[in-house]
């Protein structure tokens, strides 16, 4: 008997207008306007009110005023925008953005065409070529995974010029373990990359009857050789989505 595939469920109050960045403004007084996209600001607008926030909104005010911070304070939320909350396939959870120059952009592991690709994200684009035959791309935008359901988050959204680490403890561990909970307890079905230690942390927020969980070092050089390479983690996404009916990642970038 003929049976039409199954395809990935949507939430009736989903529309096209969310594909086209259509954002909530949140706004925060001396830092100008941060945004991020509808879907997301409705699941989470009880925390961008809440205590934790509000304290964290204040040290970032002071932080942007008197320092260099990554990303823009505009692109924040970039890994938000780009993937709406029901378009969401697949997790990919980084740790701090880049502390370097024009790399961060809002998007874990991900720099803009022009940058120079860090080493991380060669040896994620090594695994891809082992794993699926894919040749490593000439820049590190991988703005086209984002498009097509990867929300490529990191554990920490912001970061001071040069000192990798120094947001951590000021709010965005619960804020991201609160993405993290959303889309358990709101979703089915996903597929969560846990990359070293402080991502597999989260890995307890995640239901494993619901989801699926991926867990190896991080691609970093110090850790890749440890278990990165040769996890194989792109195909074993795509077979799990395909199991379920899903449409699977084009890992490929052009």
């Amino acid at each position: 008997m003929n049976t039409k595939p199954k395809t990935r469920r949507e939430h009736p109050s989903t529309t096209k207008k969310f594909l086209n960045n259509s954002a909530q403004l949140i706004k925060i007084p001396i830092m100008g306007t941060w945004t991020i996209e509808e879907t997301w600001q409705n699941q989470l607008k009880e925390d961008f009110s809440a205590k934790y926030f509000k304290e964290l909104r204040k040290f970032l005010e002071s932080e942007y005023k008197k320092k260099i911070i990554y990303p823009n304070s505009s692109e924040i939320f970039s890994a938000f925008d780009k993937t709406p909350f029901e378009d969401v396939k697949v997790v990919i959870i980084g740790q701090d953005p880049y502390h370097g120059p024009d790399q961060a952009h809002g998007m874990c592991f991900s720099v803009k065409p022009e940058v120079k690709i860090p080493p991380s994200l060669r040896n994620i684009f090594k695994e891809l070529q082992s794993d699926l035959g894919i040749t490593p791309p000439e820049h590190g935008h991988l703005i086209s995974w984002a498009e097509q359901g990867v929300l490529l988050l990191n554990a920490v959204l912001t970061v001071e010029e040069s000192k990798a680490g120094s947001h951590h403890g000021k709010g965005w561990e619960k804020f991201t373990d609160r993405v993290i909970e959303v889309l358990n307890q709101e979703r089915e079905d996903l597929v969560f990359l846990l990359w070293g230690s402080p991502a597999q942390k989260k890995a307890s927020k995640v239901d494993s009857n619901k989801h699926y969980i991926l867990k190896c070092p991080h691609p970093s050089p110090l850790a890749a050789y440890r278990g990165f390479f040769g996890s194989r983690h792109f195909s074993k996404t795509n077979a799990f989505l395909k199991s379920k009916g899903i449409t699977p990642i084009d890992w490929s970038i052009s």
